[in-house]
């Protein structure tokens, strides 16, 4: 299937926002949210269920769908931006309009949650959408200017992308040296497990993977990688990257492996290089990273680029 890109997004353009995934805990970061999107000079058109309550969903699996959807549809809707992760995603894949997206392409972000639906929008539409910030989580209350400055970029400039910039206190860590180019899939690593074995999980041959999580222990880590190795996953990838894995430790005084153990060891199964440390994740100064882009990793320059533009 061939890559989609969006257009790129324009000041005045219409922005949809939807929640698909947790219930809204507080209405008030959606409309400073919506107040941040409006200053920068954006239109905002919020989905008809977004405060909807549905167990610990945001609404019932048919109304977040159809929010989504009906953002899809509408031709004045240039982009689609998600309140908030948390858990719901996975449930309304089979009730997206793929091929309504195939023909009506645009700029998608999100992650955590979202990944599942990213994810899945990539294998069945071939677009490429954004792993970055949500309404409800940075946009909302002071985003970091980092973040904010890479995000903007990223959606509103057709020029090529380049050199991801990195933290300089916090430099890249090469676990395993090497150059290799292939498609760039940023995931959060519990969603993306949640679809394997279904018709929702991509083709990631020749891909360079990148993943992250939160409040997972390092056993929990450790039977994730577990079954991607199993599935033959790891081999077949050209590169790996790991961003930030927030608060997975362990919470116990059992023996155990460190989140590091673990990381280095499954690092050994990837026949191409492998970075760590990327600023990727559940942590307010990160990169935003497009779905299915040509990327290149070269350890002995620590450096990632992405060889093409995001946007049209």
């Amino acid at each position: 299937m061939d890559i989609l890109k969006p257009v790129r997004l324009k000041k005045g353009d219409v922005i949809g926002v939807v929640a698909p995934a947790s219930r809204v805990t507080a209405e008030e970061k959606v409309h400073k949210g919506v107040e941040y999107l409006e200053k920068l000079g954006y239109r905002v058109e919020l989905g008809k269920h977004v405060f909807d309550l549905h167990g610990y969903c945001a609404g019932r699996d048919e109304d977040r769908a159809a929010d989504f959807n009906a953002m899809v549809l509408n031709p004045s809707i240039k982009a689609i931006f998600t309140i908030r992760g948390g858990y719901g995603t996975p449930r309304i894949l089979h009730l997206i309009d793929y091929r309504a997206l195939r023909r009506n392409p645009k700029v998608i972000v999100g992650y955590s949650d979202i990944s599942a639906l990213q994810l899945a929008i990539f294998k069945k539409a071939g677009l490429v959408t954004f792993s970055g910030p949500m309404i409800g989580v940075e946009m909302w209350n002071d985003m970091d200017p980092l973040t904010e400055e890479h995000f903007w970029r990223l959606i509103t400039s057709s020029k090529k992308i380049g050199v991801l910039q990195v933290d300089s206190s916090t430099p890249l860590d090469v676990v395993k040296r090497g150059y290799t180019q292939g498609t760039l899939v940023p995931t959060n690593l519990s969603l993306m497990l949640s679809l394997l074995g279904t018709q929702y999980f991509p083709v990631l041959k020749k891909s360079i993977l990148v993943v992250e999580d939160v409040d997972e222990e390092p056993h929990r880590i450790d039977r994730m990688f577990a079954q991607l190795f199993h599935a033959n996953v790891l081999r077949e990838l050209a590169g790996l990257i790991f961003g930030t894995f927030v608060a997975c430790e362990a919470d116990d005084d059992e023996p155990h492996f460190t989140l590091e153990q673990v990381l280095r060891e499954y690092a050994q199964y990837i026949k191409g290089p492998v970075l760590a440390r990327f600023p990727y994740g559940h942590i307010p100064r990160k990169v935003t990273l497009p779905i299915g882009l040509r990327a290149t990793i070269n350890t002995s320059k620590r450096r990632v680029v992405i060889d093409e533009s995001a946007v049209l």
